[in-house]
């Protein structure tokens, strides 16, 4: 099938299906020497399964991780690290029925055109976002790494629909912006405003509709001079990593497309010394000026469309009779993947900034012992 490994280093490679017996990930090159907490591993993937609110899908998968591979003793020993969770929760006999029939904004035709109906269906299959399971353990396991160095990385649902949070956090305190966040079904900060996007998931779920929004990560103590220009720039790296991510629909760092309707004088980020340390007043530039960090907090927000699975009446095609019809989609589906997509964020933006952290040698291949 193609596209699914990534990485120069520090490399993953995703397996599985949405309806098949597995989903798993292999981590090749990950530092030796690491001691892995596996309790935090599925801490993180807790916070992406389903059925966890009434805001998410009501498929009931406990995805219980099995480490099958490359951890001795609870510390990486630098042989690949294969994980995997079981899918138990699956029931494909709704998707039998529309085998034939191409769902509005799904991938059925253009697997179809790639891989001539061999492409397994159920579940949207390879295509799910069910395969970020694979990527939220490999990257609980990559934020591990990058906590050694004091690098920390915190996402969190900005907004939903038109409901915007637009206040600014400090990291300082980000086990409290943690708790917080957590303390909320569509892990906003704002406590008002994640009351108005509960109620507006509620109203969309119950007309059969489905909503996106965005969500804001920040990167917390990233060093200065990683990256290069041009074509291995760190902003590149980032958003092709994030575009990996089911329902990605855009990204932008800083001030992002504001910049388009700003003056020089308003957007340049001036230059301060503070406590012997040069940075930057503000930070529309995000942390990034030619495609190499500058030691200030790396910033970005992404696009998340809604999800394309809704039970309202839509027109389509059979494409076994080569007829237009009207389809009616039933199934468990989320009315709004922004909470869930929260954790992935953070999961695949620690796999690439390990990766290239390692890349260039910033960060060793064996780790030495804590014990």
């Amino acid at each position: 099938m193609g596209g699914n490994i990534f990485g120069k280093i520090f490399k993953i490679t995703s397996f599985g299906e949405s309806h098949g017996n597995v989903i798993g990930i292999i981590i090749d090159g990950a530092p030796s020497g690491v001691n892995i907490n596996l309790e935090s591993i599925q801490s993180e993937l807790n916070k992406r399964k389903p059925g966890q609110s009434k805001v998410s899908t009501s498929r009931n998968e406990p995805d219980k991780m099995k480490i099958l591979s490359g951890v001795f003793k609870k510390k990486t020993t630098g042989a690949p690290i294969c994980l995997i969770i079981e899918n138990k929760d699956t029931d494909s006999s709704k998707y039998e029925k529309y085998k034939n029939v191409l769902r509005p904004s799904h991938i059925d035709y253009s697997a179809l055109k790639r891989y001539g109906g061999n492409a397994d269906y159920r579940g949207s299959g390879r295509f799910s976002g069910r395969s970020t399971a694979g990527v939220v353990m490999a990257g609980a396991i990559a934020k591990q790494v990058l906590e050694k160095y004091n690098i920390y990385i915190f996402a969190y649902t900005k907004s939903i629909g038109k409901i915007d949070d637009k206040q600014d956090y400090i990291l300082e305190d980000l086990d409290g912006l943690v708790k917080t966040r957590e303390s909320s079904i569509v892990r906003s900060l704002d406590s008002k405003k994640s009351k108005e996007m509960i109620e507006l998931i509620e109203n969309v779920k119950n007309d059969n509709d489905s909503i996106g929004g965005t969500i804001k990560c920040i990167v917390y103590n990233f060093p200065s001079g990683v990256g290069s220009p041009i074509f291995e720039g760190l902003e590149s790296n980032i958003s092709r990593a994030i575009f990996s991510i089911p329902s990605i629909k855009g990204i932008e760092f800083g001030a992002g497309f504001r910049s388009a309707e700003m003056k020089g004088s308003q957007h340049n980020d001036p230059w301060i010394i503070e406590n012997k340390v040069i940075k930057t007043i503000k930070n529309d530039a995000g942390g990034i000026i030619g495609g190499i960090s500058i030691g200030m907090p790396i910033e970005f927000q992404i696009a998340i469309k809604p999800t394309a699975s809704i039970s309202q009446e839509q027109k389509t095609v059979d494409i076994n009779k080569m007829e237009n019809i009207k389809l009616n989609l039933t199934g468990r589906h989320d009315p709004c993947i922004v909470p869930r997509a929260v954790i992935v964020i953070e999961a695949m933006t620690a796999i690439v900034l390990l990766d290239q952290l390692m890349y260039e040698g910033k960060i060793p291949l064996v780790i030495e012992s804590e014990d």
